[in-house]
């Protein structure tokens, strides 16, 4: 199947779309086509700090226009799952103040009483301490259940990676000395079910595009949309082989997307 020739595309953000407050190459081209050509288009993130809403203004001060509506957040997902499938949840949340925002634009209730909570939110945190880790154990402790934004162990910047929320899991698997129960972002087939019924196509209509193997990739596949690795951010072309997730199409930059002749679909 042609590249450019899905119904829909769902793109990733961090390490596809930009890279800390730049545009990564290739991106505006890319877009303004697709749009050209009447396809669908759905950003993806597995963020625990952004609402929907501040990656809109994020996205429009670099320059790529954008509705609310097109964009999709971990953080979201994760609140009108609570709203939906556990509507009497009181979350205790370990993650920066964003967190309790979004929570509240869902209607979900939030306790700041470790051992009153049902579950243990857990989101990235750039000020995390010693004392949220023992809040968070002590609600675990008491009978919470972990919940993790997404399963991203590191984030891209400029010049490197920052610990994203699964480092913070993992500290409170270990304090509590239980697992988590649920991980709302990619590569959970809860946030693919988001997305696919925001974009109301069929699996098989929509390109997943992504530069992580283990999140973007292996969601698409799971969900039964195509999928596209871009190497423009964490996954490399040796870790296609090392992790043996195979995506349809690798890119160099999303404007292979629209070049003509370039992107093959993968066969092996």
């Amino acid at each position: 199947m042609d590249i450019a020739s899905y119904e829909a595309y769902c793109f990733d953000l961090d390490g596809t779309v930009f890279i800390g407050d730049r545009l990564l190459p290739g991106v505006e081209q890319a877009v303004t086509e697709l749009r050209r050509r009447g396809k669908k288009i759905l950003f993806l993130t597995n963020s625990a700090v952004h609402t929907p809403l501040d990656c809109l203004n994020r996205l429009a001060a670099m320059g790529l226009s954008c509705r609310e509506e097109e964009i999709l957040t971990a953080l979201y997902v994760s609140g009108m799952y609570f709203a939906r499938q556990e509507p009497e949840a009181r979350l205790y949340l370990v993650g920066e103040e964003v967190m309790r925002r979004q929570m509240e634009l869902c209607g979900v209730a939030v306790t700041d009483e470790p051992a009153a909570a049902t579950h243990v939110l857990i989101g990235m945190d750039r000020s995390f301490t010693y004392e949220k880790l023992r809040l968070g154990m002590t609600a675990a402790r008491s009978g919470a259940k972990l919940v993790a934004v997404n399963p991203d162990p590191v984030c891209p910047v400029p010049g490197g990676y920052i610990p994203d929320t699964w480092a913070i899991v993992k500290a409170l698997e270990i304090a509590a000395g239980k697992p988590s129960e649920l991980v709302m972002g990619k590569p959970s087939l809860y946030y693919a079910r988001e997305a696919l019924h925001k974009l109301g196509f069929a699996p098989e209509q929509c390109l997943m595009v992504g530069d992580r193997l283990e999140t973007d990739i292996l969601m698409g596949t799971g969900s039964g949309m195509h999928t596209a690795l871009v190497l423009t951010g964490v996954s490399s072309r040796t870790d296609i082989e090392r992790m043996q997730i195979q995506p349809h199409y690798v890119l160099d930059t999303l404007a292979d997307i629209v070049l003509p002749g370039i992107i093959h679909e993968r066969t092996s």
